[in-house]
């Protein structure tokens, strides 16, 4: 199953969770508007037997228009009040969900061993899978061994791990855990989640509303107060509701714990981590259940069952850890090990030796995987073979994952310092974007210097020229890794930091590729955070109303990577095909003036509307354009990377095969 697939897969979850949402919430309309029926009925029948001494009890009629539209738009209300109330908490996407459940950011400077080996395999992981460095969460005062990925996209994701996770687990199996969240932050279950945490949290109100009626002061006499009844029977109806709620939760989590756990494998290749991260659940008492008191809410979204285990097997929200051990883990023996609480101090000397060793690390920068030489009349420039740029997209490999590790202990202490700090990260940007050309940068830095204050522009030149020799091998990841340290910029700061990016680019009159793909990744990632950007919805179901922004994209690939008009045709001409075949309409080559960066960034925001079918056809084009004459060069790299991030498709960096 790749990428798409796993989209697709998870947008029919969410079509499915929808419809069961509407099943449910009808028969809490129908439960609701019998018992109204019956309790106002009663009620009115006592009321006219006593003031009028009817002999002859009056026949109820099943279906009253007006009670039971009244009862539907109630109920709804209710229940739309209370999802759009937390979908709108959630808004902020993972940090609100680790926020609530007591979590705070673990610092990018941090010098704890344990924080520092979270933040490490992290890091490690996002370079491998080509998304940012999501925001890292530590749940304090929790000893059991659990993590979640939330977030709406990869721009405002979340890992947060247990106090008991980075205390009790070795670096191998922490690996394993974050894998196992990783792979739900590529399969698309994010998004999932937190609609489930909005859906059950509004079916909660009507329990809510119940309790309120429940305890309205009874009347004396004659006229008996309903409203009490009432409130009893949607406190129970409501906490049918949330049943049939934590139901939807528990199935649609369960059967996305083994392939998480089977993707986790896959990705780091070290079964033996995962399965320990598991038997340490196993062995201990508190295992994987969490204090918080809002920890139910989520609990479909964490790595191991974190509430009591249910009385019955379909509220589970995870299978039986043995059975998920046995799955990775042919070789268990079924007995989960005796552990001691001296694991603690073991675990902690371990991320001490981990720490000193990648500081004590040379510098691998001459042997960082990611590009392939390749000697053409003597004259040797950096690209990757075709046949290595789409299979991994979404499903990073170990080569990937070494790649990213050798590469996070080759980037230079100022360097590594440098992204974890809002302003460093800033400076990291800055230089990325300055000029070889002498008289263009003495431009650039009085524009900076303008732009912003003079310690920054200080900064940026201190650490330039470790800048530049890590960007002749890894300019994008070095960007990935900025990213987190830039989401804590205050409002103020991001938009003096935005200005200074525009001004730095037009300083020479004219935007270059790789001055493009920064501009638009950090952006895409940011601007949400800061500006209340919309998130793209599908728009597109079919590719032929997108054929000419097809066109623009495939032009302009093939003239970064060409420059001999017969060249450029056929690298037109290899991509076009396949869509020209799905759409029934032709696509021609256009004039290297009708598809500039401009033309390319508005074509590619009408592309991310596209459903993920279409968006999978677009980039397998892009990479036959590319290809096309048998080498991807960094710069055509660059763009390719940058085409698939702006369309919410993480592609890993291009390594060759090993």
């Amino acid at each position: 199953m790749d990428f798409f697939d796993r989209e697709e897969r998870a947008r029919r979850n969410t079509r499915l969770l929808v419809v069961y949402f509407v099943a449910g919430v009808t028969m809490l309309i129908a439960v609701i508007y019998l018992a109204v029926l019956l309790l106002f009925n009663g009620a009115t029948r006592v009321h006219e037997r006593h003031d009028y001494g009817y002999g002859e009890e009056p026949k109820i009629s099943l279906w009253d228009p007006k009670i039971f539209s009244g009862v539907a738009i109630c109920t709804l209300a209710v229940i739309g009040l209370g999802s759009a109330f937390k979908t709108m908490e959630l808004s902020r996407g993972g940090s609100a969900v680790a926020s609530m459940l007591g979590g705070r950011p673990v610092s990018p400077n941090t010098t704890d061993p344990n924080e520092r080996k979270l933040l490490n395999v992290v890091e490690e992981m996002a370079i491998a899978s080509g998304v940012p460095a999501p925001q890292v969460y530590i749940l304090p005062d929790e000893r059991a061994i659990n993590a979640f990925a939330a977030g709406h996209t990869t721009s405002d994701a979340v890992v947060a791990v247990t106090e008991g996770s980075v205390k009790l687990l070795t670096r191998d199996e922490l690996q394993g855990v974050i894998g196992h969240e990783f792979s739900h932050i590529l399969n698309g279950d994010m998004r999932l989640n937190l609609r489930l945490i909005g859906i059950v949290f509004g079916i909660v109100c009507l329990a809510v509303v119940g309790r309120i009626l429940l305890q309205t002061r009874v009347r004396s006499g004659r006229d008996r107060n309903p409203l009490p009844l009432l409130g009893l029977v949607l406190l129970a109806v409501g906490w049918i509701g949330v049943l049939f709620g934590r139901l939807i939760q528990a199935a649609v989590s369960r059967q996305r714990e083994f392939l998480a756990d089977a993707s986790s494998v896959q990705f780091t290749r070290n079964p033996a981590g995962l399965s320990g991260a598991l038997q340490k659940i196993g062995a201990y008492s508190f295992g994987s259940r969490l204090e918080a008191a809002q920890a139910e809410q989520v609990s479909h979204m964490f790595f191991g069952n974190g509430i009591s285990e249910p009385l019955f097997g379909l509220m589970a929200t995870h299978p039986p850890v043995a059975n998920r051990i046995r799955a990775i883990d042919s070789a268990w023996d079924g007995k989960f090990p005796p552990l001691r609480e001296e694991q603690f101090e073991v675990v902690q000397q371990a991320a001490i030796a981990d720490l000193e060793h990648a500081r004590a690390t040379p510098p691998l920068l001459n042997t960082i995987l990611g590009t392939t030489i390749l000697s053409a009349g003597g004259i040797t420039k950096p690209g990757v073979k075709p046949e290595f740029a789409l299979p991994n997209l979404g499903t990073p490999t170990t080569a990937h994952l070494q790649y990213a590790a050798d590469l996070r202990d080759s980037i230079p202490a100022a360097i590594q310092t440098a992204v974890r700090d809002p302003l460093g990260a800033s400076s990291l940007i800055y230089a990325l974007l300055l000029s070889a050309d002498e008289t263009v940068r003495r431009k650039q830095l009085d524009e900076l210097a303008a732009a912003t204050a003079a310690a920054i522009c200080q900064e940026t030149l201190r650490i330039l020229p470790e800048v530049q020799a890590v960007a002749t091998k890894a300019k994008l990841p070095l960007v990935n890794l900025a990213l987190p340290g830039l989401r804590h910029l205050s409002p103020t700061q991001y938009q003096q930091f935005r200005t200074a990016i525009e001004k730095l680019i037009e300083s020479d009159s004219e935007v270059d590729l790789f001055e493009y793909v920064l501009q638009k990744i950090v952006l895409r990632h940011l601007d949400p955070q800061f500006n209340d950007a919309r998130k793209s919805v599908i728009q597109y179901y079919a590719l032929k109303p997108l054929i000419p922004d097809c066109a623009v994209l495939l032009s302009a690939l093939a003239y970064v990577g060409q420059e001999e008009p017969g060249k450029i045709d056929l690298a037109f001409q290899r991509g076009a095909q396949s869509l020209s075949h799905a759409a029934q309409v032709p696509l021609n080559l256009l004039p290297a003036g009708q598809c500039d960066l401009q033309q390319v960034d508005a074509a590619l925001n009408r592309l991310v509307q596209a459903a993920p079918q279409i968006k999978k056809n677009v980039l397998n084009a892009c990479a036959q354009a590319v290809a096309a004459d048998g080498v991807i060069l960094e710069t055509e790299a660059e763009l390719l990377r940058a085409i698939a991030d702006t369309l919410d498709c993480p592609l890993p960096p291009f390594i060759p095969e090993l």
